[in-house]
């Protein structure tokens, strides 16, 4: 786990621009970790702020030699490629971080801690966090949690990768303010990252999945007037085996469905459609009641990702959502979640 006292230095390479980052930009949004230098060649020297919108202003450089000028003691991998391995040559500059005194953040599938040569070349003091790990003493699940009191609010998408975690990142952030009991409850690597514990659930054996998740919500739910589940994946994508653990695992008692503003497809799966918002709303909500096997849960609110427009248009994607959909509906990250914890705190538990 990260302290106050680590200086992070964030492994980006491609990852501003790209669509790999997502991890190293969500930890530049959300941590409060202090975050020193971003390596990322493609963006050496550029603003990181005027890039990304993202008020952080970290120096960006192009390679893990110049990144040893910041005195960084953690290095963090913030590249998410596709299948979680790391590539060569980035392994290398990994290697020479390490070999630098640098302790090691990795949330990819590839466990570095395992790895021979890495370990030989630790010193005193160094570590290495293999993030995606499976929780020990797991047991299947058994729907436990809707014997809880406290409100459940697990993000569902209509993709992979849409702003799950920032969605429930920014409604803990407004629980907290208003003097809710709230925990934000990570299932992911960057959430892990950010919150210092949680699960993180693609490295979950399927036939324990649901009984991580019950674990995690039955260790904190009755410590809190309400628990934010990170969501994972989506119902619609067709490579996708997280979202039902997550429903069943913390039997929620609100959804909040996020949506990317304008997107039509599963994104790479141009053949897979995705259904008008009232559809996804209608699915999300038959899952999570499943002929009783689950917590009936009703979609309290949509969150729409709006950052690839700009604001008028922006305002216009929520209000023509709001209107279609008939629910509340904003960016949490842009504007804030208060509507969206409106809209939960005001729906009953059914």
């Amino acid at each position: 786990m990260l302290t106050d006292q680590d200086r992070v230095a964030i492994l980006l390479h491609e990852g501003i621009r790209g669509p790999s980052g997502k991890t190293g930009l969500s930890l530049l949004r959300f941590s409060e970790a202090s975050i020193v230098v971003v390596i990322d060649r493609q963006c050496a020297g550029e603003s990181l702020p005027e890039l990304t919108g993202i008020a952080r202003d970290v120096p960006i450089v192009a390679s893990v030699e110049e990144a040893l000028a910041y005195n960084a003691n953690v290095l963090l991998i913030g590249i998410a490629p596709s299948g979680g391995a790391l590539p060569a040559e980035w392994l290398a500059e990994v290697r020479q971080a390490v070999a630098a005194g640098l302790s090691v953040v990795n949330g990819l599938h590839t466990q570095l801690a395992k790895d021979e040569e890495f370990r030989e070349l630790l010193r005193e003091g160094q570590w290495i966090w293999d993030v995606r790990k499976e929780p020990a003493r797991l047991a299947i699940g058994g729907a436990k949690a809707r014997s809880l009191a406290c409100r459940r609010v697990l993000t569902v998408g209509t993709d992979m990768s849409i702003g799950k975690m920032s969605t429930s990142l920014e409604l803990n952030r407004v629980s907290v303010r208003r003097g809710l009991r709230s925990k934000f409850l990570a299932t992911g690597q960057a959430g892990l990252m950010i919150a210092g514990d949680g699960i993180a659930l693609d490295a979950v054996r399927v036939d324990f999945a649901a009984g991580a998740v019950e674990q995690m919500v039955m260790q904190f739910g009755n410590d809190h007037d309400i628990l934010h589940i990170e969501g994972q994946g989506s119902l619609l994508h067709p490579g996708s085996t997280a979202t039902l653990p997550l429903l069943r695992g913390s039997q929620p008692t609100h959804l909040v469905v996020v949506h990317r503003a304008g997107q039509t497809h599963v994104r790479n799966h141009p053949q897979v459609q995705i259904p008008p918002l009232p559809v996804v709303v209608q699915l999300y909500e038959a899952v999570a009641g499943a002929g009783g096997a689950l917590q009936p849960a009703r979609v309290a609110a949509i969150a729409l990702n709006t950052h690839h427009l700009d604001e008028p248009a922006a305002r216009d994607a929520i209000a023509q959502v709001q209107e279609e959909a008939g629910l509340p509906c904003t960016d949490p990250v842009r504007f804030g979640a208060d509507i969206l914890l409106d809209a939960v705190m005001n729906e009953k538990i059914l």
